[in-house]
């Protein structure tokens, strides 16, 4: 499993403050020729790519990640729930993203019991006070039983650990680990770090509608409770399908075990997001026409921006274990979109704090060209001109995404040389599976990547 570091190196003493605020300690006071060729080139990635199943796309050059270090929203997972989890998929091999969708599922079980009935809206108006001012409870057995007697609760569960939703419906809070790929290109678990973010200042003070205790069987409620899945099964994203299917699949599990939502199970219809906006789509209206009031996805920030329009248009809700796109905060959504995964503007202070430590002198930040990567790619970039990285040793550039099954792989050549010519010394990927292109490109144009 992930495990906490107990000690700090004094680096990251001295730059963890970058996490609220960031500050200069990146900053090399040595000097040198500017145009003298790096040493050595240091890769850094994100939730997209700091994966086990990233490092598989590498089986033919395994090595080639060895050092790359990246942030990911996650929280230290215990031994418990990783059993769990395993005991509902026995082949998985990470969990990114595992806890946010067990939570949004269980989030969304919860508000229902305690608006009493399956109407979406009712169920979006007590979202954000389930996580907030009421008894708090960590269980779900507990927290069920709670919301039937009518109690207000503040459920604290897998990833949500201290400051509630904000009144955007996201979390105010949120852990992030520091990744490492270690030689056979696999997360070395032993070098991760976690490290908080976020203010719970801006956990939401609003209070919701008042509960609903349960009567009888709540048949007259619109019961059973049906959710819908939208997760990356195929596409670029692909990689990160198992954690979240895994969590989305054990909270159905456990609510069902502790009597189901409204005196009845709660029904789970599956559907695929394709990390595209067609297949997404379809998915979305085959789940209207199945009667589903709550969405489970996307996974990916893009594709939530894209069917969106028509989950609102049909009443229905969306909730997004692993959507990070900051633009989201405030996307027009008629109160009906909710994310477990933290906004990409704590991200973003985390990144450049990795970044920093190594003392980089020029940065290159190439990036997907879509919502979340350009967005999380604006984030960096303004925490390390915060910190005295100057526009003339940072670098931005971004790549087209393929369209459709059949495209061929990212070409990435010519971005690869402008990088080189460049000089950048770090360089950080902003992408999902089709990034390992990128990286490949890099290291066939000669860079000397850091083992």
């Amino acid at each position: 499993m992930l495990v906490s570091r107990g000690s700090r190196t004094a680096a990251l003493a001295v730059c963890a403050t970058l996490l609220v605020t960031a500050s200069g300690c990146g900053e090399s006071s040595a000097e040198g020729d500017d145009d003298a060729p790096p040493a050595s080139v240091r890769l850094y990635g994100t939730d997209g790519n700091m994966s086990n199943s990233f490092g598989a796309e590498f089986a033919d050059q395994v090595g080639l990640l060895a050092g790359m270090k990246g942030t990911s929203p996650l929280t230290p997972l215990s031994d418990d729930f990783i059993g769990r989890l395993r005991a509902v998929d026995s082949q998985l091999t990470g969990f990114l993203y595992a806890g946010e969708a067990y939570d949004a599922v269980v989030i969304t079980a919860l508000a229902a019991q305690l608006a009493g009935n399956t109407d979406p809206a009712d169920i979006a108006a007590q979202i954000n006070g389930v996580t907030t001012g009421g008894e708090p409870c960590d269980v779900v057995a507990r927290c069920l039983e709670l919301a039937r007697d009518g109690t207000d609760i503040e459920y604290r569960g897998i990833s949500l650990k201290r400051g509630g939703f904000t009144d955007a419906g996201e979390p105010s809070t949120a852990s992030y680990a520091t990744l490492h790929f270690g030689e056979n290109g696999q997360i070395n678990d032993g070098k991760t770090e976690f490290v908080g973010a976020g203010d719970e200042s801006t956990t939401t003070t609003a209070a919701p509608p008042p509960a609903k205790a349960q009567n009888g069987s709540g048949r007259g409620s619109g019961a059973p409770l049906k959710l819908g899945g939208l997760l990356p099964r195929t596409g670029d994203l692909s990689l990160a399908y198992p954690p979240l299917a895994a969590g989305a699949a054990l909270g159905v599990e456990e609510v069902n075990a502790a009597g189901g939502v409204l005196g009845d199970s709660v029904e789970w219809f599956d559907g695929d997001d394709g990390t595209n906006p067609d297949v997404a789509r379809a998915t979305v209206a085959r789940h209207v026409d199945e009667g589903v009031h709550v969405i489970i996805g996307a996974g990916a920030s893009g594709i939530s921006r894209a069917v969106l329009p028509d989950v609102v248009a049909a009443g229905l809700i969306l909730f997004s274990p692993s959507n990070t796109d900051a633009g989201l905060s405030s996307v027009a959504d008629e109160g009906l979109y909710f994310r477990t995964a933290p906004s990409d503007l704590l991200q973003g202070r985390a990144l450049a704090d990795v970044i920093l430590r190594d003392g980089p002198q020029r940065v290159a930040v190439v990036a997907r060209k879509d919502s979340y990567g350009e967005g999380l790619q604006e984030n960096v970039r303004a925490e390390l001109a915060r910190a005295g990285i100057g526009p003339e040793r940072i670098k931005l550039l971004t790549y087209e995404l393929p369209e459709g099954a059949d495209a061929p792989p990212i070409d990435f050549d010519s971005g690869a040389e402008e990088v080189k010519e460049f000089g950048a010394d770090a360089i950080l990927v902003i992408g999902f599976g089709e990034s390992a292109e990128v990286i490949k490109a890099l290291a066939a144009v000669g860079l000397p990547i850091a083992g």
